[in-house]
This record gives C-alpha cells, structure tokens and sequence, in this order.
C-alpha cells in the first residue's frame, strides 16, 4: 500500500492525500509536479526512473488507511544530478 508522503522532497511543499499535484517514482520517492517537471526533468534524483501521478486515496479510506506523516527531504538541495 502507497505511504502517501505528505510532502515534495525537492521543494517539502506540502502535498496532502488528496492533492493532484504528486507525482512518485517507482520507489515512492514523492515530488511536486513543478519540481519534477522543472528541476528534475522528469527523472527520479534518487534511483533514475521517471514519474507518474499519485493516486488519490479516497476520503472514507483515509482513516482506516492513513497517509504517513513521516516528510523527507533531500539533503543539501534538489537537482537533476543530485
């Protein structure tokens, strides 16, 4: 089951569960549309595969399967050739 981080690990702009705005990696690895487009080209920093949207949990689910609230962010900064 997807943790749902809450937050860009480029930028830490807060993403809640429901935002259309995340994007994850096959590992989960959780940016914001902007920073993947912009920053990142596109490309996952941290293992090199690309991006797909995070799916929405739905509401109603949200309280028997919550998002984590655990945020990571990557140290030092956020680049392509991080």
């Amino acid at each position: 089951m997807l943790e749902l981080r809450p937050n860009c690990e480029c930028c830490d702009k807060d993403l809640p569960p429901d935002s259309s705005e995340a994007v994850i990696c096959t590992f989960e690895c959780t940016f914001c549309e902007s920073c993947a487009s912009g920053v990142l080209g596109n490309q996952c920093p941290n293992c090199g595969g690309n991006f797909s949207p995070r799916p929405i949990r739905p509401a109603l689910l949200l309280s028997k399967y919550p998002a984590t609230t655990k945020r990571v962010v990557k140290a030092g900064g956020c680049s392509a050739n991080s």
